[in-house]
């Protein structure tokens, strides 16, 4: 651990072998997963801050060693609560003076990973998610140079050095493998049985809009009539809310770790999660209750997802996913440790949805999925009485609801029945309405 520290602060990466002496020679070691395991545990516990190293077996004829493979940019790094920086082949506990500069280098937006040149030209830049960036961001009002071409808007956005990208503008424009995206689906509240796992790389409005987009898909939506009509669907959970989670994912992720934003749809909540730990000495709550400075890993990035309105950079954004969630009574909770920060939204909360999973003769399709009210008859009865030849279909379409689900409330109408067959019949009432 001392030594990746301190290799860590000389050379921001390296590689670290168990079973080769220090000139070379190799021994071997005896491996198994649990030698695996406890490296990177122990990684985990005494080394900070956080990284995440890659740990394989190597072998030299016929001996086995360990290959530790690291990398950061957030010096300095302390082992066991010390700095200490590589000097030859020795690991020193590091001066005072050059601790603190590291300190006021690392919390230094010209020497943060953002601001950093990246690897990439601004003829990377993927051309759709540049125009659709541009265009809205001039709609809404927040730019309003008239640049169109990408060189010149990086230069205005200070995204640019040259015709090379910094980090921040590649991960916003380029389609590349900065940003990582994992999603799924589980069986459960238990990441035990997935039914669906997905993993996608990509610049970051893109990416923000599978994973909103995915939430829409695995999310039960009820729906209401109120005379009109038009029928008004009403989600679990407020799209807002989710689309505000996941992009502040995105735009405060510890992009150095190494780890994805994820998106995991359990049984009885949805969870965001974003790398990185939430800033020390703070709460959400204090974010929410209290009008606070922001405090920004990313600022680059989220002043730039400010221009285009998909981010606002005054710490509200924890807020706002309150108060939309308080609105139509959607429990949220917040979770931290120091890998990451996870929003949850608790499904089928708030007025409607406690029938549509049991109470007050509400029913739950378990096959199809899909939550429905007891007031589902009244709007079964209520489509019927406007259009006698209305068909099952049709009414799963305006309920949003299985096929299955609509003939089982249909068989608890005893009044209701349909006469005659196929399309040339139609529904009537025994008791005329």
């Amino acid at each position: 651990m001392i030594s990746i520290a301190s290799i860590l602060n000389k050379h921001g990466g390296g590689k670290l072998y168990f079973g080769v002496r220090n000139d070379g020679t190799v021994i071997g070691q005896e491996i198994n997963d649990a030698t695996l395991r406890s490296i990177s545990q122990a990684i985990g516990n005494y080394l900070r801050p956080t990284i995440y190293p890659v740990i394989t077996r190597k072998k030299y004829g016929e001996r086995t060693v360990i290959l530790v493979e690291f990398s950061g940019t957030q010096q300095p790094y302390l082992a066991y609560n010390v700095p200490r920086i590589r000097v030859a082949d020795e690991d020193l506990v590091m001066e005072r003076t050059v601790y603190e500069e590291m300190i006021r280098r690392r919390d230094s937006v010209s020497y943060s990973w953002e601001s950093q040149r990246s690897k990439y030209k601004v003829s990377d830049i993927d051309q759709n998610t540049f125009t659709s960036y541009l265009k809205k961001a001039k709609k809404v009002g927040r730019i309003s140079f008239e640049a169109n071409e990408p060189a010149d808007v990086m230069t205005k956005l200070e995204l640019s050095d040259g015709e090379w990208l910094l980090n921040a503008g590649a991960a916003l424009f380029v389609d590349c493998g900065i940003n990582e995206l994992q999603m799924a689906k589980f069986a459960s509240d238990e990441r035990l049985t997935f039914t669906d796992i997905r993993r996608f790389t990509g610049p970051i409005l893109g990416l923000a809009d599978k994973a909103v987009q995915y939430v829409i898909d695995a999310m039960d939506w009820r729906v209401e009539f109120d005379g009109s009509l038009e029928r008004k669907e009403i989600p679990e959970i407020p799209v807002d809310a989710v689309r505000e989670a996941v992009i502040n994912a995105f735009g405060h992720r510890l992009v150095e770790s190494g780890q994805s934003v994820e998106v995991a749809i359990y049984r009885s909540f949805i969870e965001i999660y974003s790398p990185g730990k939430f800033p020390d000495g703070l709460t959400p709550e204090t974010f929410i209750k209290e009008i606070r400075k922001p405090i920004r890993r990313n600022p680059l990035i989220t002043r730039t997802l400010y221009y285009s309105k998909d981010m606002e950079s005054f710490a509200t954004g924890l807020k706002r996913i309150q108060n939309a969630c308080d609105e139509v009574g959607c429990k949220v909770a917040y979770y931290g440790d120091n890998y990451g920060f996870t929003v949850r939204f608790y499904r089928h909360c708030g007025e409607g949805w406690e029938s549509g999973m049991g109470a007050n003769g509400g029913t739950h399709d378990t096959q199809a999925g899909t939550h429905y009210r007891q007031d589902h008859k009244q709007q079964i009865i209520a489509l019927v009485q406007r259009n006698s030849k209305i068909t099952r279909k049709q009414i799963a379409e305006e309920l949003s609801v299985s096929l299955r689900t609509v003939q089982r409330i249909i068989n608890s109408i005893e009044e209701l029945e349909y006469v005659g067959s196929g399309r040339g019949g139609h529904w009537e009432f025994k008791n005329k309405r």
